[in-house]
């Protein structure tokens, strides 16, 4: 068979093609240089040793980044001037930005941040109830990881929003060191409890925590950290073989796979069942207690059989019970099954700790921190530009 010849501007074409798709590349490239807030000491340390630096370079640039919080590489005073303005040639330092501050009457502070791509979440500051010496005892940040969820928990504003992406590890550590930066006072602890579920955004959120627990960023414990997951029993098993030393937390809300999958459509693909084994499984690996946390519900989760079948599942390995008032959120649902849901009186919840407590399991009453200014368990949701 004889083959036609080749058109013979083809050739020229092509070539005149993959010019035009290079410098598109090269102007892109040019134009979103690469953002090094979020990565880890040893992506830092490799990013450098590609460019034929050394590696000690990558942990100033750790330390700059996370220490001492800085947006501008020409603040990097240790950096050799040349190095400074090559990184700021092909590299940015980009946070998430603080665009609105609330502030309750309990000293609860609640942080909208914006993203680099006009996307929002909320961040809550919330001292504890407990003092010493005058001033809380702890200082907590509440920070999220998702841009909505999309677990459709009918008791959270958040999921209201759906999920629109997950949050990049420089954008969970921007929550931490923005709120920081801005409270008087140092954080003493921090829950994966804001928006979105921790355990579908697992690579990002466990980035973070490398991140902010690391002895040149001068930041957290590991057991002063806690994830709350509403019950994902492969990234609960996953976080036990990892060997990861933060805490976890269970949001259980129902001793009931029938009450539960009401409140908890994920409740379908893992039941309790399945959860309990992962949660043993967790216990086994880790030696470390176990948090439940139970919202309760007037007349759906708060009787005398719910407190018996909560004894016995708390017996099962080592835990406490977080025992959470629902703070209602007509105001992200229009209709359905959350405008039905309404919190349990105050008396019967003490009374159903009090039940507990006298079972020897272990109970904390949480308050509604921020209730004012919709910064409470389950309030937080972005009305625009989420």
């Amino acid at each position: 068979m004889v083959r036609k010849p080749a058109h013979p501007v083809s050739g020229a074409i092509r070539g005149y093609l993959a010019l035009i798709c290079y410098f598109l590349l090269m102007r892109k490239t040019a134009s979103q240089p690469e953002n090094l807030f979020g990565k880890t000491l040893e992506e830092l340390e490799e990013e450098c040793l590609s460019a034929g630096l050394p590696r000690f370079r990558g942990i100033q640039l750790f330390y700059w980044l996370y220490n001492r919080g800085v947006t501008d590489f020409e603040a990097c005073d240790n950096l050799p001037k040349t190095l400074r303005t090559e990184l700021s040639q092909r590299h940015a330092i980009i946070h998430p930005e603080v665009t609105a501050e609330q502030r309750s009457a309990d000293g609860t502070r609640k942080f909208l941040f914006t993203l680099a791509d006009g996307r929002q979440v909320e961040s809550v500051l919330i001292p504890s109830e407990s003092e010493e010496e005058g001033q809380p005892k702890r200082l907590t940040v509440c920070v999220s990881t998702q841009v909505g969820c999309p677990l459709d928990c009918k008791f959270c504003a958040t999921a209201s929003m759906k999920r629109k992406r997950n949050l990049a590890p420089g954008e969970i550590v921007g929550q931490y060191l923005g709120v920081q930066h801005r409270s008087e006072r140092r954080i003493t602890n921090l829950v994966f409890m804001g928006m979105g579920e921790p355990l579908l955004n697992y690579d990002a959120v466990m980035k973070a925590v490398d991140i902010m627990t690391h002895e040149k960023t001068g930041g957290l414990a590991h057991s002063h950290i806690t994830l709350s997951t509403a019950g994902l029993v492969d990234g609960i098993r996953r976080m036990a073989d990892d060997g990861r030393k933060i805490k976890l937390a269970v949001s259980l809300h129902a001793t009931t796979d029938d009450l539960r999958q009401r409140l908890m459509p994920i409740n379908r693909k893992w039941p309790l069942a399945d959860i309990l084994e992962a949660v043993e499984y967790y216990y086994r690996k880790t030696r470390r207690r176990i948090t439940y946390e139970y919202i309760l519900f007037d007349g759906l989760n708060d009787g005398d059989s719910d407190v018996r079948r909560l004894v016995k599942l708390a017996r099962r390995v080592p835990s406490k019970i977080n025992i959470i008032p629902f703070h209602p959120i007509d105001n992200a649902w229009p209709e359905g099954i959350p405008l039905q849901l309404a919190p349990t009186p105050r008396p019967r919840i003490e009374a159903f700790a009090r039940q507990l407590r006298d079972n020897n399991v272990t109970v904390m009453l949480r308050s509604s921190s921020g209730k004012d200014i919709d910064a409470a368990c389950g309030q937080l949701a972005v009305r625009h530009g989420g």
